[in-house]
């Protein structure tokens, strides 16, 4: 699945089991399924971004999932890794530049703070869909795309958040499954665009 990239997964899941956890960016328990739960669960959502999209914004970006997962397999994409926290953000550098990501640059702040304007908005474990919905279209252009990862909890977020989605102009909402074939489970995505 990572291709030409799977060297820099297999050392970027080193550096989550062993930085990561000191840091307190993954647990401990999370360490023997780094790869199924974390790195395969991410890494799958590029099948869901256009080959025309140029730039990603990953709002709160912590450990760097899924954008610097997402960095790795699509060296085209402009990559910002948005975080608030300052230790995280010196993490996200330090395994960007470790690992060689060029195409990944971090940058500290708050998604409502932060004047972007990417093609894609990824998240995963920020906030329930009906805030980050709010947080998310503020940073993608017209017409762009927002990509929440999502469990088993998408389909009530989703029907929770349609009032905030039709207050914001959003279109298309939608749960789609990325990976179906590839990872078990799928990965769960909730899927939007900004007007």
């Amino acid at each position: 699945m990572f291709g030409p990239a799977l060297d820099r997964a297999v050392e970027f899941a080193q550096m989550l089991a062993t930085r990561g956890v000191e840091q307190g960016l993954i647990g401990p328990h999370e360490v023997p399924r780094l790869w199924d739960r974390h790195l395969l669960n991410c890494a799958v959502v590029a099948e869901l971004i256009r080959p025309s999209y140029r730039t990603l914004v990953d709002i709160g970006s912590g450990a760097g999932l899924p954008g610097l997962v997402l960095a790795l397999l699509r060296p085209d994409l402009d990559v910002i890794l948005l975080e608030p926290m300052e230790r995280r953000c010196r993490f996200l550098a330090e395994c960007a530049a470790d690992l060689g990501v060029a195409n990944a640059s971090v940058l500290r702040g708050r998604a409502e703070d932060t004047r972007l304007r990417a093609d894609v908005a990824t998240a995963r474990a920020v906030a329930p869909l009906s805030r980050l919905a709010e947080l998310a279209v503020g940073l993608v252009r017209p017409g762009g795309m927002v990509l929440a990862i999502k469990g088993q909890t998408a389909a009530d977020e989703l029907k929770k958040a349609r009032p905030v989605l039709r207050r914001i102009g959003a279109r298309g909402a939608e749960v789609v499954r990325a990976g179906q074939g590839k990872v078990d489970p799928a990965t769960t995505v909730v899927r939007f665009f900004a007007r």
